[in-house]
């Protein structure tokens, strides 16, 4: 994209933000398929020993963080767009459990995914200057894992009617693991 802005001076922003979690977040990511997955009563499919660190950024930061850039960012430039709250995928998981009154025994250890990273190392934004992160990192996670309990609506036709999501599934888990991820 910046070869668009020194070729031909096109007034090219790059935002890279951090994991980005939230309401409407489709259901292969961490947060959005753990809870969903613990509101059906299956596992919550959880990889090699659960501390692989990310830092996570709320959807509402993240969309905050995109306007900053444009009310005051540079044609050129790239900026990183952080949360602040680096957690292990360990942590994030306890939370949910806890939110919605379950044991670790609904956890299901599978093998870690191929080239995974156990800490994004130099991959840790921090907001444009001038710019903090509004929403505090486990009072948003625990809003969201109530918007998808009180939204099945809309998560449920993704995970039992989508194609790709089946596949995706499959993939990643029934034929990584020889079964599906259910309790």
């Amino acid at each position: 994209m910046l070869a668009y802005h020194r070729t031909y001076g096109l007034p090219v922003m790059i935002t890279r933000g951090s994991n980005t979690y939230g309401p409407y977040q489709y259901p292969e990511k961490l947060i959005p398929l753990f809870v969903t997955n613990a509101l059906e009563g299956e596992k919550l499919p959880l990889y090699g020993d659960g501390l692989n660190v990310r830092d996570w950024l709320h959807v509402d930061d993240h969309c905050a963080g995109i306007e900053f850039v444009l009310a005051n960012g540079e044609p050129g430039q790239v900026y990183n767009i952080g949360g602040g709250n680096e957690r292990n995928n360990l942590e994030i998981t306890g939370i949910i459990l806890d939110e919605l009154g379950l044991s670790e025994d609904s956890i299901r250890r599978v093998p870690d995914r191929p080239g995974t990273t156990p800490l994004l190392a130099g991959l840790r934004p921090a907001a444009p200057h001038g710019l903090e992160p509004a929403v505090d990192f486990e009072s948003g996670l625990r809003e969201t894992i109530r918007w998808y309990r009180d939204n099945l609506w809309w998560w449920q036709k993704i995970k039992h009617q989508s194609e790709d999501f089946a596949q995706w599934k499959r993939r990643w888990y029934e034929e990584r693991t020889g079964s599906a991820p259910r309790g």
